[in-house]
């Protein structure tokens, strides 16, 4: 290839990136005069690769906006993240409805991969395992999902079809604060219009989206990824469970994150022998209580159960068992 050629796609590239470029950025990245670059934005144009000459102070050239670009040049290394992000996303769920998509876009990628950069990719995928199954999880609509986060940017109302976890369906008005992904699942959360109530909805369960006319104002503070972990600590589950536990934040959220218990801090407790203790109030609801035994021990934190009785018979249930595997050993 000769060199200007090279230099022709490296400003292209460039151009790529996005925004606007200026001449002098463009001569110094490249090693050339700004006379050889404004030779080069020519011999694109002339390829019918729409370059615009931006004007002012901060001019100089763009790619025009809306415009599809072939090909695109991706480097050995942004080969293997688009690769990964394309693996890891469908591999944990994380993906639009159509698997077949991300497949074909995969395979179209590894097409054109280097033989080198092939082998590279397979040996990380050979040594690579997920924590999380595939196709564990139903995935949204891809249309679905751009209307809603197209109503979350310009605080529009939207309209949607929604079938419950119990089959019934219904149409709602919501103003959506975020959309959020959270082990496996996309959620919207958002005012829901009729019950005046903040509401969070599985995407997977979304039928039919669209934008309505008008405008809203989210709440100060407005933090989405929180609303939903808030939401799962305090749905309604079989249980309702409270502990007391002496400890910090950071212990307890490391067994018990946002989105399984809620904390409340408490007043000091002064203690003569140990001087003032720390106690925070721990709330959370669950369908089974088996699993929370073997959770609190690993805190490895003082704690009280507050409620229900069916913890406490549990946990010492726990604990006689594990001294019962203590004297066997």
């Amino acid at each position: 290839m000769p060199r200007s050629t090279g230099r022709v796609l490296t400003l292209l590239e460039l151009l790529q990136s996005g925004g606007t470029r200026t001449v002098a950025e463009l001569a110094e990245r490249l090693g050339v005069d700004g006379r050889t670059v404004r030779r080069y934005v020519n011999q694109l144009i002339d390829l019918d690769v729409p370059v615009e000459s931006v004007r002012g102070r901060y001019g100089g050239y763009r790619l025009a906006s809306g415009w599809r670009l072939p090909p695109l040049m991706l480097s050995d290394d942004e080969a293997l993240v688009v690769l990964l992000g394309l693996i890891a996303g469908r591999r944990t769920g994380l993906m639009t409805a159509g698997h077949t998509a991300s497949e074909t876009a995969t395979a179209k990628i590894r097409r054109v991969l280097p033989r080198h950069v092939a082998r590279r990719l397979d040996t990380l995928l050979e040594s690579l395992a997920f924590t999380d199954r595939p196709g564990e999880f139903a995935a949204p609509d891809a249309g679905i999902l751009l209307t809603l986060a197209d109503a979350v940017r310009h605080r529009r109302p939207v309209s949607m079809r929604y079938t419950g976890g119990d089959g019934r369906r219904s149409e709602r008005t919501l103003h959506a604060y975020g959309i959020v992904a959270h082990s496996g699942r996309w959620y919207v959360t958002g005012k829901d219009a009729r019950s005046d109530q903040d509401r969070t909805f599985r995407l997977d369960r979304v039928s039919d989206a669209r934008t309505l006319p008008g405008s809203f104002e989210p709440p100060d503070g407005t933090d989405p990824a929180q609303r939903v972990l808030s939401g799962f600590a305090t749905a309604e589950y079989r249980h309702e469970v409270t502990l007391r536990i002496h400890g910090t934040v950071e212990q307890i959220r490391a067994r018990l994150p946002a989105g399984v218990a809620s904390l409340e801090e408490l007043a000091p407790v002064a203690d003569e022998d140990r001087g003032t203790e720390r106690w925070l109030r721990v709330r959370l609801r669950a369908e089974r209580l088996d699993w929370l035994p073997p959770v609190l021990a690993s805190l490895d934190r003082p704690f009280v159960i507050e409620g229900p009785d069916e913890l406490r018979a549990l946990v010492v249930a726990f604990a006689d068992r594990l001294a019962s595997h203590a004297r066997r050993a």
